[in-house]
């Protein structure tokens, strides 16, 4: 039974190929390494893309306190254009654009510290920094009244 095992897995004698033709009749134009990804800094490690939930608590975390205080920004500037004699509903409008126009403003600086690479693009950066500093002018302007 052993001798009968050794024969079925033995293939038998075979002659070797003709090594006249080559395996590949076209030479290799092309580098082994052109279709592995360009490094720019080998051995360096690959940049994350991906924000963690960390980063985003932190960052939400530090843009709640910015709100907090804001708040208190603008019962200042609120209170100071009142004393510069103007009137009070103008005040409060002039005080409820300095918060938003200053939120919109840190929401985008804190979106491009948590993430510059995700959140610091055209289409997210521009409208936040767009509104907050529209906020702001409107803020001057109404204030002046």
């Amino acid at each position: 039974m052993q001798a009968q095992n050794t024969a079925q897995a033995d293939p038998g004698f075979k002659l070797p190929a003709d090594k006249a033709a080559p395996d590949d009749p076209l030479p290799k134009t092309r580098p082994e390494t052109a279709s592995n990804p360009v490094e720019v800094m080998p051995g360096a490690p690959v940049p994350a893309t991906d924000t963690s939930t960390r980063d985003l608590a932190i960052g939400g975390a530090v843009f709640l306190v910015l709100l907090v205080v804001y708040f208190f920004v603008r019962n200042a500037y609120v209170h100071h254009m009142v004393v510069r004699r103007v009137a009070p509903s103008t005040a409060g409008s002039a005080g409820w654009l300095l918060f938003v126009g200053l939120s919109f403003l840190s929401a985008a600086v804190v979106l491009a510290v948590i993430n510059a690479s995700r959140y610091l693009t055209l289409g997210v950066t521009a409208p936040l920094v767009a509104v907050g500093l529209v906020a702001l002018v409107a803020a001057l302007v109404v204030g002046r009244r």
